[in-house]
């Protein structure tokens, strides 16, 4: 008789500083991405070559507190040993939270009804020995209070083209944003963003506009006729991609709920 196949998700976090982002790269696979790491681990816990999902594929030096990946297995592994199964084979900058059985028509990316990031900045004026893998340093004093009228700017839908670099063969570069906003937690600045999804570098780019606003060379005006451009490559410059966390992705019911 042959074995059920299964469907798994796990809800994974990692540093993304030492890998080439999440997806395999097919030019170059000698080059660590985060799905590399956990395809292998995989194997050595069910001895299965399995190919993996994600809900949100996050570029090079990206981290994540909550992605959501699935993959289909035919190993009998109960859920609670892939959770210590696979971090017992992943390096120690990757770690399984958790892993739940799901119905075999759940897809981990166009079933997510919204994905959260969160870009940190560490606003003060000397580098920070803990903070430096996770956070942007910025030196000048920014304005929190304009910063967060102009993210305020970005809530529901818009055509977000200028936050971009290059379109490319996407469809559209129509978003709806459910929340954008700039606060102070000690010495990190944190914007955070919520939206059905992102265009490529879309984050990176905002946030490099509102350092602009914050360091008073750009107006909440001047920000504003930005998104409303709707022209490639206008937002920026781009920052770098250490301060950036994908902090987690939203579903219509609990993964508890889907098996």
């Amino acid at each position: 008789m042959d074995k059920e196949i299964k469907k798994i998700v796990l809800i994974v976090e990692y540093d993304g500083t030492n890998y080439f982002g999440f997806q395999l790269q097919a030019r170059h696979d000698n080059q660590p991405t985060i799905q590399s790491e956990l395809e292998k681990a995989i194997f050595k816990l069910t001895g299965e070559r399995l190919r993996i999902l994600a809900a949100s594929r996050t570029d090079a030096g990206v981290h994540a507190k909550g992605q959501v990946v699935s993959f289909r297995t035919k190993s009998n592994i109960e859920l609670k040993n892939f959770v210590s199964g696979l971090n017992h084979y992943l390096p120690e900058d990757i770690a399984v939270l958790s892993a739940y059985k799901v119905n075999d028509k759940f897809n981990v990316r166009s079933d997510a009804q919204s994905r959260e990031y969160s870009y940190y900045i560490l606003n003060r004026s000397v580098r920070s020995a803990i903070w430096g893998r996770y956070a942007y340093l910025v030196t000048v004093k920014l304005d929190v209070d304009a910063m967060d009228k102009a993210a305020g700017l970005l809530i529901g839908k818009h055509d977000f083209a200028s936050f971009t670099g290059n379109p490319g063969n996407l469809k559209t570069t129509v978003r709806e944003v459910m929340r954008s906003k700039v606060e102070i937690k000690g010495d990190l600045l944190v914007f955070s963003m919520t939206a059905n999804s992102f265009l490529p570098h879309q984050i990176r780019n905002t946030m490099g506009a509102l350092i602009q606003v914050g360091m008073k060379k750009m107006t909440v005006d001047k920000f504003y006729e930005i998104i409303e451009a709707r022209k490639p490559g206008l937002a920026g410059p781009r920052v770098p991609a250490n301060g950036l966390f994908l902090m987690r992705v939203n579903y219509s019911r609990s993964f508890g709920e889907m098996s």
